[in-house]
């Protein structure tokens, strides 16, 4: 487990170790949500820098994200290249794989890449039923006009 040790930042996602650890209310549905303002990749193309606002939501099943190997997960993509869609379904689908939750919903805001922003979103399915599903908090990109 990386929690409590020195963790360097992986070299791509395919190094990286996402853990989980048991959920201590996995009889109770509600939700938890990571958000990452500052996410950063490489355009596979061009291989200049792309930023992105994450914002993952998921009801957790018998199992929660460990929250500083989520973090050094996310930083791997530093040096990655892949479009904005492919990161931003790529992390959703391996959250899915690790933890198995009731749910789970990814937005990835992408700041203008030749001027133009690109917003991506996943989800698994319908949130399940009686829980509060506040919004992601992300208004859509204005220009200054």
């Amino acid at each position: 487990m990386q929690l409590g040790e020195h963790a360097p930042l992986p070299a791509s996602p395919e190094d990286a170790e996402l853990e989980r650890v048991p959920n201590p209310h996995a009889d109770t549905n509600y939700i938890a949500r990571f958000t990452a303002p500052e996410f950063t990749s490489l355009c596979p193309v061009t291989g200049q820098p792309d930023f992105a606002h994450l914002v993952i939501d998921y009801v957790p099943g018998d199992w929660l994200v460990e929250s500083k190997s989520l973090k050094l997960y996310l930083g791997s993509f530093r040096n990655h290249g892949a479009f904005h869609e492919d990161c931003t379904v790529a992390i959703g689908k391996q959250l899915v794989s690790l933890l198995d939750p009731r749910w789970l919903r990814i937005g990835g805001y992408w700041y203008p890449r030749g001027g133009i922003p690109i917003d991506v979103f996943w989800q698994t399915g319908a949130v399940p039923e009686g829980v509060w599903l506040p919004d992601q908090g992300v208004p859509t990109y204005r220009g200054r006009g």
